[in-house]
């Protein structure tokens, strides 16, 4: 299953959620953090249906960043896949783990109504704001996305975590190999909802 092995115990694992999620062992999870397709790009079904360097990206065809699946279906077809495998995801996530899933304003509403469905409590949403985004004149700048968070069950107070802020502020990667791809610093911060170790 392994793609790539190597560092401090970290695999790059290349497949459908669906199938790879079921390999694990349950309750072996410290927490869940992911940045799924967030088939939200076009208004209409022909501009979803574009490839996702069509839908995100400014850059020539000669410069585009690589295309990836799982995002062109409808709203509903979305959150009950996001759904299948967030329970799939709970299954192998240690009691009490948090999970952290980005996603935009157009699918925030689905993405927390999946995330309740597959059976993990909802504790809150924070805030990436990315600094900088399109203008489009007489409207708000689109310029955040938001993580939804919450856990496998309970959620201790007396972990040994920190307090963590609400809000990120990080402009996007400069030099991106990934369309939609995270800064490293927001990673970092992200994952300090974990315990240490």
């Amino acid at each position: 299953m392994p793609e790539h092995c190597g560092g401090d115990r970290w695999s790059i694992l290349h497949g459908d959620s669906l199938q790879i999620l079921r390999q694990f062992v349950p309750n072996s999870f410290d927490a869940i953090i992911t940045d799924p397709p967030y088939a939200s790009g076009g208004s209409s079904q022909t501009t979803k249906n574009r490839s996702t360097s069509e839908k995100y990206s400014s850059m020539s065809k000669d410069k585009a960043l690589p295309d990836f699946d799982s995002d062109q279906m409808d709203q509903l077809s979305w959150m009950f896949w996001t759904a299948a495998w967030l329970q799939d995801a709970r299954r192998i996530a240690k009691p009490g783990a948090p999970v952290c899933l980005f996603i935009d304003w157009r699918q925030l509403p689905a993405m927390t109504l999946a995330l309740q469905w597959a059976g993990w409590t909802w504790r809150g949403v924070a805030v990436w704001d990315k600094v900088a985004s399109r203008p489009q004149k007489g409207r708000f700048r689109q310029q955040s996305e938001y993580i939804v968070w919450g856990s496998n069950g309970k959620m201790p107070l007396e972990r040994n975590v920190g307090c963590l802020p609400g809000v990120f502020r990080y402009p996007n990667p400069q030099n991106r190999i990934h369309v939609t791809e995270k800064p490293l610093q927001l990673m970092r911060d992200v994952v300090q909802i974990c315990e240490p170790g």
